[in-house]
């Protein structure tokens, strides 16, 4: 259904069998699809090993760059995702420092508006950061700026400061200096019911400084995807589902890839605004609106069980 006019088609056992019998690649968001903080969505470990097991080429694409991949095999492990390998793992750090490394062959240093885990990955690819060893009292009236900046990459950055903002202003204000981001996402929602500002937040507030749009590498950029495709063989978009919980992001980035898409209802996005943005008059809109909706990644199960595999 990728590239017709979606409908947000309400999904259950058979139906899922089917569809799953029609793809060979599945592409999965990880918060709101898989889990919820440091919690496994019940009964989406049992469909991610079975995916595996019956031969699906499983693949995570996710926005969050405030760990590098090692960390992410960890997490899988810990929360009962036991078939998931390293090289399933794709998220925005990862492509951020293959971009740098491979696309754009960086030669100089990056300034990191971010956490550590998106300076381990650009360690990892041999990427040159920019130190930070300023004073506690500097300003960036007085404060060190570095040399051979080529590019400010930004990111989730629980440490943000305003030297950090004035700093990375200052670099882009060489245009042969390169303005990218791990993602654009607004907000992440918390356990609480509070919210998290996103890396879409820092993001506006250095294009307003700097005059300047960046280039965001994460969903729902097609950037990930060519990572995905360059990274295993025979990658037909037709043969490929994406699942996620955010339409504006996951969707979207389906969407632009090509993907036929699945909203599941665990997460941020619910199928009343789906429905909104697919009755819309605006058909930008309608490349925000899921092929499948699902209410949780749970609902596959019943399609093992038709292949002999008990759902518990």
């Amino acid at each position: 259904m990728a590239g017709a006019f979606k409908g947000c088609q309400k999904i259950r056992g058979p139906q899922i069998r089917n569809l799953l019998d029609a793809k060979d690649f599945i592409l999965l968001d990880c918060d709101g699809v898989i889990w919820h903080g440091e919690k496994a969505i019940t009964g989406a470990a049992k469909v991610v090993n079975s995916l595996i097991r019956h031969g699906k080429n499983v693949v995570f694409v996710t926005n969050n760059c405030t760990r590098p991949r090692e960390n992410y095999v960890h997490k899988f492990c810990r929360l009962g995702f036991t078939d998931v390998i390293l090289e399933q793992i794709f998220s925005s750090s990862y492509c951020s420092a293959l971009y740098l490394r491979d696309v754009v062959k960086i030669r100089g240093q990056v300034f990191v508006m971010g956490c550590d885990g998106l300076r381990r990955e650009l360690d990892e690819a041999g990427i040159p950061c920019v130190e930070e060893a300023d004073d506690p009292d500097a300003t960036i009236y007085d404060c060190a700026l570095a040399p051979d900046v080529k590019a400010v990459l930004v990111g989730h950055d629980d440490k943000m400061t305003f030297l950090k903002l004035a700093k990375a202003s200052c670099y882009l204000r060489d245009p042969d200096c390169l303005f990218l981001a791990t993602d654009n996402d607004p907000w992440h929602p918390l356990s609480s019911g509070r919210i998290l500002p996103g890396s879409g937040s820092l993001i506006a507030a250095l294009e307003v400084s700097s005059g300047r749009k960046a280039t965001v590498i994460g969903k729902p950029s097609r950037f990930m995807f060519e990572c995905i495709s360059s990274q295993f063989s025979g990658v037909d978009p037709a043969q490929c589902l994406m699942i996620g919980d955010r339409l504006e992001t996951d969707m979207l980035f389906g969407s632009n890839c090509g993907l036929d898409t699945m909203l599941t209802l665990t997460g941020v996005s619910q199928i009343e605004k789906a429905q909104e943005y697919r009755n819309s008059e605006l058909t930008t809109n309608h490349s925000l609106v899921p092929d499948y909706v699902v209410d949780t990644i749970a609902d596959f199960l019943p399609a093992f069980e038709e292949l002999g595999e008990p759902s518990n």
